[in-house]
């Protein structure tokens, strides 16, 4: 296999911003196709344009055009080429932008079947959806992503689309969405090559050299622990799952550590640590997973995938005052004879003696360490928090199905973090549940053995335990330190943790990225702004 691209933005078509009242010729030239994107068929950029009229004729012979949208020919539109993208209802209480996202990569999707190259979006918005133009242009770029393994062993294959256009009266601002939207699609993009690379393809030193390519010559700087002694010193509980796959040296696991330190403003200078889970396979290990659920454990590297994107996003926006640090977990969590076991007691970076209940429980093992060299970094600061990022428990699929769930700590609830951070991805289609962590969660977690401190998990599938992705940040927290620097002490710190496995994107489905849209509308909202 090739070596990996330094630069992604060129797997991205040209994106162009147009104000040429939807006409053939001209500067719509390059377009081969309209695609419509709108709750109805008339009204708004529409009214009394032929194509509103091309539409109605439509309508009145196909009734379910408002419901399935349509292919049509219109001499008046770029290719002759017309596609309505019905978003559907927009306006009941549990309706959400993420309508606009789907309809036009069904637009998209048809365009191309059609022999569109080049689609040009009008996205009709409601002063209830702002960021609705940009959420489709997303969508679209989403619709025509490829795998890179793809994209690097079928050399000759074309690219789906060269370019995407986006209609707007006002070039300026409509440009502005473009370039926002190409830069958070770069992030969208890392993040799905590395989660969804398959178990070779990204195994654990594959994603270090991707990693390392993208970040070369940038504002973001990388650092690859990668020998055994190191970690077995400076992350006993990451090296025990690390074990069985070290045997292998193209299995052999790394922690990547990422820092970009933005420009200094003020003396608020905020630090963010974001710790991914990057199981590149997961086997179960010695509680092996067995009955066919082991098909799709690749996109277990989602949690890292999605720190390594928002990366992506961070050397592109350069946000002042403000530093971010990432540790990607990056491990395989094999079976062999040196694999760790159940009954294991292994004591954590923090000096608390953990005793193994399951091995398939290992995200919180390859994350906990980390999270606690996070936690003596951010010590060295003020205004900081730590966040973890994983896919980590099947309870959270059943507890809010499609949807990241996300938990505080007392200090970061008592800043609002997972409404405040809910409500801005609302606002930009990354969906948010709450969930909340409880003194049962805490007590779920001790160990009643001598010599013990903590149980790392039951023996049962978190989809089958109470409170089955509340416990495990509770023993990442607490195995980590955190629980020492609560509201109460005179140093607090923030954590919250993100549970993205109903979220994430499962097997065939391209990885969804999640949460790096509600991460970068959270801290970069000024870059929102139309």
């Amino acid at each position: 296999m090739s070596n990996f691209p330094a630069s992604l933005s060129v797997s991205l078509p040209e994106l162009v911003a147009t104000t040429s009242n939807l006409k053939t010729g001209g500067p719509n030239s390059k377009f081969d196709a309209l695609v419509v994107v709108s709750p109805n068929t008339r009204g708004g950029s529409l009214n009394g344009t032929p194509i509103e009229s091309s539409l109605l004729k439509l309508q009145e012979i196909n009734s379910s055009l408002g419901k399935e949208g349509c292919v049509t020919f219109c001499d008046n539109v770029p290719g002759s080429r017309l596609i309505y993208a019905p978003t559907g209802s927009i306006d009941a209480d549990y309706d959400d932008v993420r309508s606009y996202a789907e309809a036009t990569k069904k637009g998209v999707q048809r365009a191309i079947a059609a022999g569109a190259k080049a689609p040009l979006l009008l996205v009709e918005e409601s002063s209830k959806y702002p960021n609705a133009r940009l959420v489709s242009v997303l969508g679209a770029l989403e619709q025509i992503y490829e795998p890179l393994q793809y994209r690097q062993e079928v050399q000759n294959k074309g690219s789906k689309v060269t370019t995407i256009g986006l209609y707007g009266q006002n070039e300026a601002e409509t440009q502005k969405i473009l370039t926002l939207a190409r830069e958070l699609s770069n992030g969208l993009l890392v993040a799905r090559d590395i989660g969804g690379g398959d178990p070779e393809a990204m195994a654990p030193p594959r994603v270090a050299n991707y990693v390392q390519e993208i970040f070369r010559d940038s504002c973001v700087s990388v650092k690859v622990i990668n020998d055994k002694a190191e970690l077995e010193k400076g992350f006993p509980l990451f090296a025990a799952v690390n074990r069985a796959a070290h045997e292998i040296e193209r299995h052999r696991g790394c922690v990547i550590i990422l820092t970009y330190d933005g420009e200094k403003v003020n003396d608020d200078k905020r630090n963010i640590y974001l710790i991914g889970k990057g199981i590149t396979y997961d086997t179960g290990g010695a509680d092996i997973k067995a009955g066919g659920i082991m098909a799709g454990m690749s996109r277990d590297k989602c949690g890292a995938a999605a720190v390594a994107g928002f990366f992506q996003v961070l050397k592109t926006l350069k946000p002042k005052n403000i530093r971010f640090v990432g540790l990607l977990c990056v491990a395989r969590n094999s079976v062999g004879e040196n694999c760790y076991v159940s009954d294991e007691v292994i004591t954590s970076r923090a000096g608390l003696r953990i005793r193994i209940g399951n091995t398939d429980a290992e995200g919180r093992m390859v994350m906990t360490d980390p999270l606690c060299w996070a936690k003596e970094d951010a010590l060295k600061y003020k205004n900081t928090h730590l966040m973890t990022i994983a896919t980590l428990t099947g309870h959270a699929c059943l507890a809010v199905g499609p949807y990241t769930a996300i938990v505080d700590n007392g200090p970061a609830r008592n800043e609002n973090f997972s409404l405040k951070i809910q409500k801005v991805g609302e606002g930009i289609g990354d969906m948010i549940d709450l969930s909340s962590l409880r003194r049962e969660d805490l007590k779920f977690i001790k160990s009643t053995g001598v010599g013990e401190d903590l149980l790392q998990c039951n023996n049962a599938a978190s989809s089958r335990t109470p409170r089955g992705h509340q416990f495990p940040a509770a023993f990442m927290m607490v195995a980590a330190g955190i629980d020492k620097y609560g509201s109460d002490s005179a140093t607090p710190l923030k954590y919250t943790h993100f549970d993205i496995a109903g979220a994430a994107g499962e097997l065939p489905d391209t990885p969804t990225g999640v949460p790096i849209l509600a991460l970068s509308r959270y801290f970069f909202g000024d870059q929102f702004a139309f």
